[in-house]
């Protein structure tokens, strides 16, 4: 049976050009049958249907309460929750999502090429890459360090781009369990360029993979 995802897309702040790229990844990554949406009424119905729920690039307060509490109930039970990129940049009015994801967006250089330092080749997200990863992306400055209450995958080489300002130890990419649920987040997933990338594709295969426990 394919393993189900939702995708939600909404946004209420600023709005990425590489969404439709990015759905369409995750439709072509794995043996997934997709649902996606930007309707916030489909996260109030029951969840339990999919692996993962998928937040691409959300923006801004994209839930009601009624799906907040939705939302919360699921991954507590056992839900699989994935955050890309601007995922960090939603629901900041809500306390839990800062929970749930392990850190808030500050800041952001502008799109440039930089490093990425994998400390974590355990993960399925993470096994296939290269010690320092290269890459191109905007090196998202979270408002909290993660580090403590999540895994860390990948951390950002300030060095290797201008503009960081968390300094040497700079999280990217993590994982954590909320409840009974498993969370994965990357930072990376700005430009559209990102999701024909074939070791981006691979990593991000790998977060869905792992949240969802469908793990290859």
């Amino acid at each position: 049976m394919p393993v189900r995802l939702l995708v939600f897309t909404r946004t209420t702040a600023y709005r990425h050009d590489s969404i439709p790229a990015g759905v369409e990844a995750v439709r072509t990554l794995g043996d997934f049958e997709v649902d996606h949406t930007e309707d916030p009424r489909a996260l109030e119905t029951p969840l339990d249907a999919y692996a993962a729920v998928v937040f691409l690039s959300t923006s801004g307060e994209v839930l009601t309460p009624a799906g907040r509490e939705r939302l919360a109930a699921y991954v507590e039970a056992g839900g699989g929750f994935v955050g890309v990129h601007a995922a960090a940049c939603t629901e900041y009015e809500w306390p839990y999502y800062g929970e749930l994801l392990g850190a808030r967006f500050d800041r952001h250089p502008e799109l440039q090429p930089g490093r990425a330092i994998v400390e974590d080749r355990e993960h399925p997200a993470t096994r296939h890459l290269p010690a320092v990863w290269d890459f191109v992306d905007e090196w998202y400055d979270f408002r909290t360090n993660p580090r403590g209450s999540v895994r860390v995958l990948a951390r950002a080489d300030e060095s290797s781009y201008e503009g960081g300002g968390m300094g040497e130890d700079h999280p990217l990419v993590w994982c954590r369990e909320q409840g009974a649920g498993r969370v994965f987040y990357t930072a990376l997933g700005h430009a559209s360029e990102a999701y024909d990338d074939s070791d981006f594709r691979t990593h991000l295969l790998g977060g869905v993979d792992w949240a969802a426990r469908s793990a290859r």
